[in-house]
């Protein structure tokens, strides 16, 4: 059911991507204008992540159709922890048109957010199959419904599970998104509907990016006070202004106490181009799930830094490299194409 008290006056809060999951769930790759002239390799993608993720924890992935279900099966079919959903969708990122899923007080309903969802601002039509994923999901999973009626995409906002979220102004506001709405009225949302007491707002993406800048290619919590966000050293490089700025405010903020953050650089890879395009190569498009990490690799001399530097701040988890150039093609990476479930309390 939709509810119609908010989240906030009903204690519910958005979890940190490190806490405990019961489950990740992701949408099969079918669309090959995605991936111009390159999609052959991409489910072979989608199947080694799966296959790392369902060691660890429950993978669900939405299949719908009989086409695109018989090329998960082949895929992943046979892999144990992995379940298969009948429910279509017009493209992959779960990260983006999956819903938020919320955790509450001991004795809560199990309870999601329906964010509106228009393809990062109207530019990848159709996308009225995935808009109905979070409704789709709270119905199979028996969840509560809360819909704050609003664009958002759920690569736009990272939280630290404790009432601070880093979002980026680029994107939340973009008025491709919500026309009309500035940044008191997001924050007012991100308060309401996912517990957020302080927000944070980095300034614009990086090169390639078609999301108007995402957070999860610019800063990452990895602890409550602990953000990695890369840095681009090669002034002449067209990231460099972006990603300092950005830099230069996360040295500024602080928690939901006033603490200050605890940064640690992640390296960027040298610049990827495809048919002349830049892609949006970034070792930040990590997945955080239970006892592993699955990162972005791009056949760099940074990859092995980048891993290490990750392995660093998430000490208790394996760390998983997974190539991803045929990926990037997409224009994202491990982090858009995952949304995790949060194991109930």
């Amino acid at each position: 059911m939709t509810q119609t008290a908010t989240p906030a006056e009903l204690s519910y809060r958005m979890p940190a991507e490190w806490e405990p999951h019961a489950a990740t769930w992701l949408s099969w790759p079918h669309n090959p204008d995605t991936w111009p002239g390159k999609f052959a390799p991409v489910p072979a993608v989608w199947a080694e992540f799966a296959k790392v993720l369902a060691r660890h924890e429950a993978v669900h992935i939405l299949a719908g159709g009989d086409a695109v279900m018989a090329d998960a099966r082949r895929h992943v079919g046979q892999l144990p922890n992995v379940t298969l959903h009948d429910i279509p969708t017009n493209d992959c990122w779960m990260r983006d048109h999956g819903p938020t899923f919320l955790v509450g007080p001991a004795g809560s309903r199990p309870a999601l957010v329906d964010w509106g969802y228009n393809a990062w601002g109207g530019k990848y039509p159709p996308f009225d199959l995935d808009d109905q994923v979070p409704k789709r999901l709270a119905k199979l999973l028996g969840r509560d419904r809360f819909e704050p009626g609003i664009i958002l995409e759920g690569g736009a906002i990272d939280p630290n599970g404790r009432g601070t979220i880093l979002t980026s102004e680029e994107c939340l506001l973009n008025p491709n998104r919500n026309p009309g709405l500035g940044r008191a009225e997001i924050e007012h949302y991100l308060r309401d509907y996912l517990g957020a007491t302080r927000v944070l707002w980095l300034a614009s993406g990086i090169a390639g990016d078609d999301t108007d800048g995402h957070i999860d290619e610019l800063a990452r919590f990895v602890g409550p006070r602990t953000v990695v966000a890369p840095r681009e050293h090669d002034s002449a490089d067209e990231n460099f202004k972006p990603l300092e700025e950005n830099w230069r405010r996360l040295q500024s903020f602080t928690d939901e106490a006033g603490r200050p953050l605890e940064l640690v650089e992640l390296p960027m890879p040298r610049p990827i181009y495809f048919n002349k395009q830049r892609l949006p190569a970034c070792y930040a498009n990590f997945y955080i799930a239970n006892g592993v990490v699955v990162a972005p690799t791009f056949d760099d001399p940074a990859d092995a830094e980048a891993l290490a530097t990750i392995g660093r701040v998430l000490p208790d988890r394996e760390v998983v490299g997974i190539r991803a150039v045929d990926l990037a093609w997409g224009l994202g990476a491990f982090h858009c194409i995952s949304q995790q479930e949060p194991r109930l309390t």
